[in-house]
């Protein structure tokens, strides 16, 4: 018993300086951008001054009426939406064309996995160069540039700069959701395969005996036994979305008219170019409560399978 106690002291203090680290720069953070949200910081003056009043839900108020904000939101929900649907499609798709073993599979498998090795400020920025639109007609970059040399010219777009939108949906979001699902859809394919090649061989031969087709085989049971792997893909790519800023600020900036603006880039540009710390610290709360409404209950499921255990 002593030195299993002995142990366990020994183990508390290898962790105790982690422990110290995340609940200053992550916990106590946390509380500081509680506390400011709720606070009147929003001029240079009152930070220095520490000139803390509380002014309740206001900031909260003043931004919801935002309408720089109101498209922010709704540029989330569509980028989430396309981003998450277009990253499992084609990780799947991916992972099953790998999963066949054909000649080349591996290299294939590094390839599709590339994109994970760079940061998303050097897709942006490269995206940015691709998706240039230039000034059509007259001196066209880009992708704009390659469609003028093929005779193409009918599909030169403004891309990232364009105003143009179908209801709620901005057409500028669309090269910036191609660019997030090339970088993050190589991983979901990472995720598939692992998830497929763990499914036991036995029960697909027992299948393909009883005369079960390719496809009733993929539908029936490898699709159910993904379910796992399909949900924390779900979680892993919505965290990502929620809190994008890198990609965007990198690739378009807030764009034209704020087509592909996201909370993360307005929460950057009221903090640290404009002094207005509580609004930030608001959009920062809404932010983390976006995150916490998915994360919150894959951890509860997640807890309440290994307790059943």
């Amino acid at each position: 018993m002593a030195i299993k106690n002995k142990k366990g002291k020994v183990g508390f203090f290898i962790i105790l300086p982690s422990l110290a680290l995340i609940g200053i720069f992550v916990y106590y953070f946390i509380f500081l951008t509680i506390k400011n949200s709720f606070s009147n910081f929003n001029s240079f003056s009152a930070l220095v001054k520490n000139d803390f009043k509380f002014v309740g839900f206001r900031n909260f108020e003043r931004i919801f009426s935002d309408t720089r904000f109101q498209t922010d939101l709704w540029n989330t929900l569509f980028f989430t939406l396309f981003f998450i649907s277009f990253c499992i499609i084609l990780g799947l798709i991916l992972a099953n064309l790998l999963d066949k073993g054909l000649k080349g599979s591996r290299f294939f498998q590094n390839l599709f996995l590339f994109p994970m090795a760079i940061s998303f400020v050097i897709t942006g920025t490269v995206m940015s160069w691709i998706f240039a639109p230039g000034n059509i007609p007259s001196d066209p970059q880009g992708l704009n540039l390659l469609f003028e040399k093929l005779g193409l010219n009918n599909l030169q777009w403004m891309w990232f700069t364009s105003t143009d939108s179908i209801g709620k949906f901005n057409l500028a979001l669309i090269p910036v959701i191609l660019a997030a699902v090339w970088q993050m859809s190589g991983y979901i394919m990472a995720m598939y395969l692992a998830g497929l090649r763990a499914i036991p061989t036995d029960v697909l031969e027992a299948a393909r005996v009883d005369g079960a087709s390719n496809s009733k085989i993929f539908w029936s049971i490898k699709m159910p036994l993904l379910k796992p792997i399909t949900l924390s893909a779900m979680i892993v790519l919505g965290h990502v979305s929620l809190k994008i800023f890198d990609l965007i600020y990198a690739m378009t900036g807030s764009g034209p008219k704020n087509v592909t603006d996201m909370p993360a880039v307005y929460m950057f540009e009221l903090t640290f170019r404009s002094n207005k710390y509580a609004m930030g610290s608001a959009i920062s709360i809404i932010m983390l409560l976006m995150v916490a409404v998915i994360i919150i209950p894959y951890l509860y499921s997640s807890f309440r399978k290994e307790s059943s255990l």
